[in-house]
């Protein structure tokens, strides 16, 4: 005997959250960090960044991509202050996804392997009780390469704060980030072995 289905329920939220992502606009990301410099994009919420270039470690997802962008390379998520203490009441006024788009977008055109042009990106304002709940949704149905193995995209410069561990894998593959010359490189080599992690990966994931 089949489940009573139920609106309500964790998956069946996250996938109608995951849906209206995918349905939302499509911009390029350089034309959306644009676009949100203005003081008309408050809000918080999800997006999905798509990629189609040529570095070759991730050629076939580009490939899946070609007639349009349908798997993300990366998926994150904007809280507003306080959000995650539970603090943030809904009713204020937040640029943080606005923020972190460009943060993003600076970091991929300080990077020296990656272009700018090659990226686009959608994005959906949600409710904060909502956010973090849709980006668990999209990494769990796309597994995107930036979230599931090359990881670091998403770090904040630690400005003055202590640093500890490692640079990133994100910024080993893709060096110039102007701050992650703070972190210690990691052994000679390991760019190719991320690489070669971030092509087996995609080619599993995307044959």
């Amino acid at each position: 005997m089949s489940t009573p289905f139920n609106p309500l329920d964790h998956y069946n939220l996250a996938r109608a959250v995951a849906s209206q992502i995918e349905e939302s606009e499509l911009l390029p990301l350089d034309v959306a960090a644009t676009y949100v410099r203005s003081n008309t994009f408050p809000g918080a919420g999800v997006y999905a960044i798509y990629y189609d270039g040529d570095f070759e470690p991730y050629s076939r997802l580009a490939a899946a991509n070609a007639d349009g962008p349908k798997y993300p390379i990366y998926v994150g998520q904007a809280i507003p202050e306080g959000g995650r203490m539970g603090l943030n009441d809904g009713g204020v006024e937040t640029k943080a996804l606005s923020k972190r788009l460009r943060e993003h977008r600076t970091s991929i055109i300080q990077a020296e392997n990656l272009d700018i042009a090659h990226f686009q990106m959608r994005w959906l304002i949600v409710e904060d009780i909502w956010i973090t709940l849709g980006e668990s949704a999209m990494i769990r149905r796309y597994r995107p390469v930036w979230n599931a193995v090359v990881d670091g995209f998403g770090n904040h410069n630690p400005g003055s704060k202590r640093v500890e561990g490692l640079r990133s894998q994100w910024d080993t593959i893709h060096p110039g980030r102007s701050w992650a010359h703070k972190f210690p490189a990691r052994p000679s080599g390991a760019d190719l072995l991320i690489a070669q992690d971030a092509r087996q990966y995609l080619d599993t994931r995307l044959s």
